[in-house]
């Protein structure tokens, strides 16, 4: 089903034939370009409301600047669907975030207008500026601007960019989309000083009073110092703590209507005019036009597939019990676990409702805190509650997790702190893709001393984790621990049993065999179980284990496996180089040992977004491929 554009959407294939319009079409190509946004997300899916909220602005953007030479950079990607069917994708936009279709964030390689690649946030002000300053370099004329959201702005990176740019004397706009949403609603003093200076009565009606004639005097060289000086005195005077941005020598403008399409493309074209580094403030509404968006942001970031015109979001209807979500087990185990256990704490970056840390929340709001988008201080912060003997549970996106690892080596595992990382979406994320793929977890973290690497292959397994780690005698090995699980279901719909602590460092047999064992890490075991399924059927009857741990592997079983088996193959949802698979291949040249292993996970390159099923296809460790590197190794056998 293909959606048809309006008619001025459906002429305007490059943002030339965008600027080829009057300025007075532009409300009529907002009007269409939502509406086209609405009509493909319902049906195909995606991120919604983030992209809403930002249509006049980036209509604006490409209608007042001179892109792609000028050079664009959004942050994160939610907000750039927009952006996407205004440079050359509309006709490919119902392939949005499909298997071998349009990715859902900036690309470089998908379009010279996507001029930096970005998923994670708070990148957009430092790659502009390194933009700037190569074009300062190259002695080019050109204008280089970054959107960011005020909740990518809590991050380090956004002050560390800002910081730099403020005494760099670049070509640098940074177009600040305050909506007071993240994906959750955005935490911390930032948020409430940008609400200051949205609700400041006193400074909005001098900002509209002064706007022009300040707008018309910086045009000229002469008045500029002057200009300047006149503006920034009252703002100190009007606004208070008004000079955050201004004290990093960043010329602040607004807040201004982000959804006033007219007035922001006229404050766009009188900021080119103003050299050296700015920031617009633009106040908008997540999910603008859509009402049921804007009344609920959170639900509506990323939906599914819903009905455009009654708001019901599709829901699949089963006849039986459902396994729950990985990430629904450790929220109420989570919270179980803290009623019976004072000293427990929970810390996540910006992701309360991603991670389902917002179950503990809602009951416990002082021991389950949320520190914005802040990976590194989400976990230094939770490395201090440990020295204090707290039990604390930092709960990150695996992918997120390298923007801190600094902090896990430094602050945590050297200081020998029990903090238990819960690494969510480990694996492939699926249509997310790349950027949001958890493949690296497993080789950074093995590789830390004082770091317990571990993966539940179903609900209870991770449900019997938490309980263990949660546990006084945990803190006696003096380690931190990375437990990883994947996005989505599990396999048990019964998942609420009685707590059995386990063994640190001990797997279990699923089943014995002959001639070949399958030894996997985590979720992806239950594809193993699958493939088995598949071989016994052939007469082929290889044992399986799940290891449970790949530091501090369990050695017992190990040397019962080599000492049995000629044939391995390894399964595990991570990269190949450094991870689970190279463990056991250590653990086999160590001790002597001589098996042929046989390796299946994600290979030394970029994978891109699909389903999970479809990626795990691709590199060949679905179930018939774990079935297939088994019969090599009995039709191998048989040959000799």
């Amino acid at each position: 089903m293909l959606i048809t554009p309006g008619e001025l959407l459906a002429k305007i294939n490059t943002p030339a034939d965008l600027r080829a319009l009057p300025e007075s079409d532009l409300y009529q190509v907002c009007t269409e370009l939502r509406q086209y946004i609405i009509d493909n997300v319902s049906v195909y899916g995606g991120h919604f409301g983030a992209s809403l909220g930002v249509v006049e602005l980036t209509v604006a953007l490409h209608y007042a600047f001179n892109t792609p030479d000028d050079q664009l950079v959004w942050d994160v990607g939610h907000q750039a669907y927009g952006h996407k069917i205004l440079t050359g994708r509309r006709d490919r936009f119902h392939t949005n975030r499909f298997y071998k279709g349009l990715s859902g964030f900036p690309k470089r390689k998908e379009s010279p207008f996507d001029t930096f690649g970005v998923g994670h946030s708070s990148t957009s002000i430092s790659a502009a500026l390194g933009m700037a300053l190569a074009s300062k370099e190259k002695g080019e004329d050109r204008q280089h601007i970054a959107v960011i959201g005020d909740g990518a702005m809590t991050a380090g990176l956004a002050f560390e960019g800002m910081n730099h740019a403020g005494v760099s004397n670049t070509n640098l706009l940074i177009v600040l989309n305050d909506n007071c949403m993240s994906i959750d609603p955005n935490v911390g003093a930032l948020k409430d000083y940008l609400t200051d200076i949205t609700t400041s009565k006193t400074w909005n009606h001098f900002r509209d009073e002064v706007w022009k004639i300040l707008g018309k005097f910086n045009r000229f060289g002469a008045f500029q110092k002057f200009a300047s000086k006149l503006e920034a005195s009252f703002k100190g005077i009007l606004l208070k703590n008004s000079n955050l941005f201004e004290s990093l020598n960043l010329r602040y403008f607004g807040p201004v209507d982000g959804h006033d399409v007219h007035h922001l493309v006229s404050v766009m074209n009188d900021l080119k005019n103003i050299p050296g580094p700015k920031l617009l403030h633009c106040v908008t509404v997540k999910g603008k036009g859509y009402a049921l968006a804007e009344k609920d942001q959170t639900k509506w970031h990323a939906p599914g597939l819903f009905d455009k015109v009654t708001g019901e979001i599709y829901k699949k209807v089963h006849e039986k019990p459902q396994p729950p979500k990985y990430q629904d087990v450790f929220g109420h185990t989570v919270l179980e676990l803290a009623k019976e256990n004072p000293k427990i704490m929970a810390v996540t970056p910006a992701m309360p409702s991603g991670s389902s840390l917002n179950i503990m929340m809602n009951e416990m709001p002082e021991r389950a805190i949320d520190v914005g988008i802040a990976e590194q201080h989400a976990v230094t912060v939770s490395a201090g509650m440990a020295t204090q003997g707290m039990t604390v549970f930092c709960n990150i996106y695996s992918s997120f997790m390298q923007r801190a690892y600094d902090q896990v080596v430094h602050d945590v595992c050297i200081q020998e702190l029990p903090v238990i990382f819960c690494l969510d979406r480990a694996g492939f994320a699926g249509a997310d893709g790349p950027t949001h793929h958890g493949c690296y977890d497993i080789p950074y973290m093995r590789c830390v001393p004082n770091m317990i690497v571990a993966s539940p292959m179903n609900e209870i397994e991770l449900r019997n984790m938490l309980y263990t780690v949660s546990l006084d005698e945990f803190k006696n090995w003096k380690s931190a621990i990375s437990i990883r699980y994947p996005r989505g279901e599990g396999v048990i719909p019964d998942w609420r049993k009685p707590f059995e602590k386990m063994e640190i460092g001990k797997g279990r047999k699923i089943c014995d065999g002959e001639g070949v064992a399958i030894l996997t890490i985590g979720h992806i075991g239950n594809y193993a179980v699958e493939a088995c399924q598949q071989l016994a059927e052939e007469g082929i009857h290889p044992a399986h284990y799940d290891m449970r741990f790949v530091k501090p592997l369990d050695e017992a079983m190990l040397h019962e496996i080599f000492s049995k088996f000629k044939h391995v193959v390894t399964v595990e949802d991570g990269a190949l180089m450094g991870g689970f698979g190279s463990a056991i291949a250590e653990f086999m040249l160590d001790h002597g040992y001589q098996a042929q292993i046989k390796r299946l996970g994600i290979p030394d390159q970029i994978i891109e977004h699909g389903t999970q099923l479809e990626l795990h296809t691709e590199v060949g460790m679905h179930p018939e491929g774990i079935a297939d590197a088994v019969r090599a190794y009995v039709a191998t056998a048989v040959a000799k």
